[in-house]
């Protein structure tokens, strides 16, 4: 499986990924924003799109739908319930669901809830697993839930789906948020050596030169894996007077994602 991450220059600062079968030359493109250079760098590849997977329903991972399916003829698949708000999707996915590639990748849906409540995350089945975000999870940080989500379902999404999968899988994100991400992670665990030391590490980095990180990487780094931190619930307790002295992972992912929205 290659994995070919592109950056379309949007000042939302996206991603969109292409997924290639090498064996046969077809591609999955993911949440394609800029047609052009989905299908342009494709063709000079000698590959061919014959898929499109939206993560969700967002129009900065839609846009390119329409041209590159024109440009390409490839299918748009997404997930079931999200399909009405996207329109002309030829197949909508569900959780466990298989989406094949060419003659060896094999990449599985999971209902992953909480940006919005039809989002899907794609992980791949491979020799370095893959796991493509979207905007659920990104290099140390975790999605909004302004439009219609809900950071409780987003906190059961990161503990019950995300954490379980294996720590060497690679994370793909929908977004480039990463230098911001890290400046969170210290404003609320000042002490967190690793961010400290990568957050340097990438000082002036473009966006396609930003590493490609794995789970067990985020866990050391990225404040809503690591909601048992002392040094993180202190911080919380002395934001919120009403936070338990022992509270729930629950609560502080929730209160997390509260002050994301605002810092």
């Amino acid at each position: 499986m290659k994995v070919e991450r592109l950056w379309p220059d949007s000042p939302l600062r996206n991603y969109h990924y292409l997924v290639v079968c090498e064996e046969s030359g077809e591609a999955l493109a993911i949440d394609p924003l800029d047609a052009s250079q989905l299908h342009n760098f494709a063709r000079a590849q000698g590959w061919e799109i014959t898929q499109i997977l939206n993560t969700h329903h967002h129009r900065d991972h839609t846009a390119g739908n329409e041209a590159l399916r024109e440009a390409t003829g490839a299918r748009i698949l997404a997930h079931a319930a999200a399909a009405p708000l996207i329109g002309g999707v030829d197949i909508g996915v569900n959780d466990g669901d298989a989406i094949r590639v060419g003659r060896s990748i094999e990449l599985q849906c999971l209902d992953t809830p909480g940006h919005t409540m039809s989002h899907v995350c794609l992980f791949a089945h491979a020799d370095q697993p893959a796991l493509f975000s979207g905007d659920t999870l990104f290099n140390a940080g975790a999605g909004n839930c302004h439009q219609g989500g809900d950071p409780g379902k987003l906190y059961e999404t990161f503990v019950n789906r995300l954490a379980q999968l294996p720590d060497n899988t690679a994370v793909y994100p929908g977004h480039d948020y990463l230098m911001n991400n890290l400046g969170f992670t210290l404003d609320r665990e000042p002490g967190n050596s690793v961010a400290a030391t990568l957050k340097a590490s990438l000082a002036n980095r473009e966006p396609l030169g930003m590493p490609v990180t794995t789970l067990g990487e985020e866990k050391s780094f990225n404040t809503f894996f690591r909601l048992h931190s002392p040094a993180i619930i202190a911080g919380l307790r002395s934001r919120f007077a009403d936070l338990p002295e022992s509270p729930t992972p629950r609560e502080v992912f929730v209160r997390l994602r509260e002050l994301r929205n605002r810092w």
